[in-house]
């Protein structure tokens, strides 16, 4: 259940975003049609749906075989995708899973095929109860510390609900491709990593888009004004902003960075 601050908070963020134009709506058909697709291919894990309020969407739940799981991954895909997405979010969830943690890739808002960065901005609220719902349902299930990872438009929705709710609810964020937005679109809302006290992973593919190269120095700065020990920042060379042909190179840079911290 979505605290009344947080509702609060998401309208008042809503209204931040969409800057006197109409709010755009998910798109709940292609939504549908997505987890579909992922239920007709599905191999590793549970297609499964969470509730919040009146809200209920799919997230594909996969359990490690070891009877005391690390800890849990809540995983945000990016853009129009589904949270089965072949590139980045399946390797990953099921790479974490062999590693011993509990991993919940989230059926995120999406919009229609063509839709940028600024069709997007209005919909990132959305996804603030979608996080909340998975939050809780891994806390209910005793699965802690929590690791929230989050690729491209996913990342978008991360940042705007950490710099609405805090990060006091996870345990530690990393960030693929963050900062990703289209030509002539620039970004709209501050990174909140300088006000965030838990370590912060920042990955990026050195061919990445060009928002995504150019706010790394930024994102770094910021990071470092966040103060944790542990954050750090990975440019993974040659690697685009899908990871495709580089995911075990992405897997083994977060996996690495995870192992390390001290939960």
């Amino acid at each position: 259940m979505v605290s009344t601050r947080i509702r609060s908070a998401s309208i008042i963020l809503l209204l931040l975003l969409t800057t006197g134009e109409s709010a755009h709506a998910a798109d709940a058909e292609r939504e549908r049609r997505l987890v579909e697709e992922i239920d007709a291919n599905l191999f590793d894990g549970e297609l499964i749906r969470l509730e919040s309020g009146d809200l209920r969407f799919a997230a594909v739940e996969l359990r490690p075989e070891t009877e005391n799981p690390r800890g849990a991954v809540i995983l945000l895909h990016g853009r129009g995708f589904h949270a089965d997405w072949p590139d980045t979010i399946n390797p990953l969830r099921t790479a974490l899973s062999e590693q011993g943690w509990h991993t919940l890739s989230l059926q995120m808002p999406v919009l229609e095929k063509d839709a940028k960065y600024f069709d997007y901005l209005p919909v990132l609220p959305e996804a603030f109860p979608r996080i909340e719902a998975a939050i809780h349902h891994l806390v209910e299930s005793n699965l802690q510390p929590i690791v929230l990872v989050a690729h491209s438009c996913g990342a978008h929705m991360a940042m705007a609900w950490l710099e609405v709710t805090g990060d006091d609810r996870i345990d530690a964020f990393v960030g693929i491709g963050m900062g990703a937005t289209d030509y002539k679109q620039p970004m709209q809302r501050p990174l909140p990593f300088a006000a965030m006290t838990v370590p912060i992973l920042d990955v990026y593919g050195g061919d990445d888009y060009p928002a995504v190269l150019r706010m790394a120095p930024d994102r770094l700065a910021l990071i470092r004004q966040g103060g944790h020990s542990r954050s750090s920042q990975i440019e993974v060379p040659e690697a685009d902003h899908y990871f495709k042909g580089a995911a075990e190179t992405l897997i083994s840079s977060i996996t690495t960075w995870i192992d390390a911290l001290s939960f």
